[in-house]
């Protein structure tokens, strides 16, 4: 068995999604595929349940490639941080958390150039909610947070990263697909499918159209960016995200992104640094 084959199943189980997986190791879903399936025919038994429309679960003989696994990763990262060690080169493992939205979709080509320029370091990154990742900053357990509208706390150091553009998302079925551009009292009254009102991110679109007196009707609420662009698809409302989150379904033409007319910050992305 491949070690990399090991890692990804066990990406697959911790995020639910071979989607996930994939970007998280930088290959193709098909690619996740059959390395899964690869697994399964060397130890003829199923590993995984797939569900159409549910999360990826593992099985019971599942759940024990999975903790044995980790285990074996564990070790054989340290093993392979030994080996590659150098006198005078950076090395040791740097642990950063993020939210999906920014894992998944901005922080993959910044991960693969650090490790380029030093390979000998381990990057180890977890996906969590933005209070979560608050916490674990302050209380150690990572080194480097990175999330949207960071609130300042004096426990912890803000560093400001390149802003997203916010756009506005509708389906292709939707009149405004028609636009390129718009503005936000387009969208008034609009069905609108939005963050969970605890989320930073919610309150600051929230605050984006209310200083631009700009009353939307809310249809659902999710606590992540991936269920809020598949809702949009199937036409239940618009939404406002960071362009850069909805670039592969721009392409894939099943979401149409409109340019705001209006100048936005977009989500701040930045890293929170605990203090010491």
């Amino acid at each position: 068995m491949h070690i990399e084959t090991l890692k990804t199943f066990c990406d697959v189980v911790e995020s639910g999604s071979l989607s996930k997986a994939a970007k998280l190791n930088f290959v193709s879903q098909s690619a996740v595929s059959q390395q899964l399936s690869a697994l399964e025919r060397r130890y003829d038994r199923k590993l995984l349940e797939r569900g159409r429309g549910q999360p990826v679960a593992p099985t019971e003989a599942g759940r024990l490639l999975y903790a044995e696994g980790k285990a074996i990763l564990a070790r054989f990262g340290a093993l392979d941080q030994k080996l590659r060690q150098r006198p005078e080169a950076m090395t040791g493992t740097v642990r950063v958390a993020t939210v999906y939205s920014i894992g998944l979709h901005s922080l993959p080509p910044y991960v693969k150039q650090f490790l380029r320029a030093h390979p000998q370091v381990n990057v180890r990154v977890e996906y969590s909610r933005t209070d979560k990742v608050y916490e674990a900053c302050i209380d150690g357990t990572i080194d480097l947070g990175i999330v949207a509208q960071p609130p300042r706390r004096p426990q912890l150091e803000i560093i400001p990263l390149k802003p997203d553009p916010l756009v506005v998302v509708c389906s292709r079925e939707h009149a405004l697909a028609r636009q390129r551009r718009t503005t936000l009292s387009s969208l008034q009254a609009e069905p609108f499918v939005a963050f969970d009102r605890d989320i930073p991110t919610r309150k600051a679109i929230d605050r984006l159209l209310k200083d631009h007196g700009v009353s939307v009707t809310i249809v659902t609420e999710f606590d992540n960016i991936e269920t809020i662009k598949r809702s949009v698809e199937a036409g239940l409302g618009v939404s406002i995200l960071p362009q850069n989150t909805v670039r592969t379904e721009v392409r894939a033409r099943t979401l149409s992104a409109l340019t705001l007319s209006v100048v936005t910050s977009g989500f701040i992305r930045a890293s929170c640094a605990g203090r010491t």
